[in-house]
């Protein structure tokens, strides 16, 4: 399939891993023919995520920023558009589970703080910055990261941050859907990054495995997969598809 990615260049948080997510959707939008702009607060891991585009033919430039500081968001998109002039897609992969695990009644309310800083206030920050360029084009694809557990629900500090993300995700469809802007969410399952592929803790090996069996098609996501749906509605084959919730989960959660 042809996703008509010649010429657009893509802002994507959250790239430094090199087993992230974010890495793997950086590679597929420009196999697919997307400039990038790698972001992370590791600029170290943005830059070979970088590298690794360039050597597909891409231009890409890594950046360092920290989503949740306004002032550093507004820093690097204007880097950003310096150097190529437009943000066609952003994407908001950067995220943070400062509470994972934590019961509910032990939860302080600087875990809760962090948890919304970064996935929340993040995501705001980032959108933000890029939709007036999008406005003036009259062109834009936004893609926001929740997680299952959004629906799911949780007394933790995350996944009410995710819940809020698939609000303000359908907030922004309804406010600027009229300036050709799509925005949509993906909501991945259990996906084997870095934090459950390296298996050096036995639980969250266990978990990882566990979710599988639990899932109908009996297996996890890999990064590859989360990759292919940002492509998905990234480019204009899902040009009338906004407001949406994707859910890349081996079918943990239906509609």
């Amino acid at each position: 399939m042809d996703y008509g990615f010649q010429g657009k260049v893509a802002l994507v948080t959250g790239s430094a891993s090199q087993v992230g997510m974010g890495n793997a959707i950086c590679l597929t939008l420009a196999r697919e023919g997307c400039d990038i702009v790698s972001v992370d607060l590791d600029l170290v891991g943005a830059q070979k995520t970088a590298d690794a585009v360039k050597a597909t033919g891409r231009k890409a430039i890594a950046l360092k920023m920290d989503v949740a500081k306004g002032a550093e968001v507004d820093a690097a998109f204007k880097a950003a558009l310096k150097e190529f002039n437009k943000i066609d897609i952003l994407v908001n992969t950067a995220g943070l589970n400062a509470g994972m695990g934590v019961p509910f009644l032990e939860g302080k309310q600087e875990i809760w703080d962090k948890d919304m800083a970064v996935n929340v206030y993040g995501t705001m920050n980032c959108a933000k910055a890029a939709i007036p360029g999008m406005v003036e084009r009259k062109y834009g694809k936004i893609i926001n990261f929740a997680s299952i557990v959004a629906k799911m629900g949780g007394t933790g500090s995350y996944a009410p941050a995710k819940a809020a993300v698939l609000a303000f995700t359908r907030g922004l469809a309804t406010q600027y859907g009229q300036y050709n802007i799509n925005a949509n969410a993906i909501a991945p399952g259990m996906v084997q990054t870095k934090f459950f592929a390296a298996n050096t803790d036995a639980k969250n090996a266990r978990m990882f495995e566990d979710m599988a069996k639990m899932a109908p098609l009996k297996r996890n996501q890999t990064v590859e997969d989360i990759a292919n749906a940002v492509a998905f509605l990234a480019s204009d084959v899902s040009k009338n598809i906004t407001g949406q919730c994707l859910q890349v989960d081996s079918g943990m959660i239906m509609l």
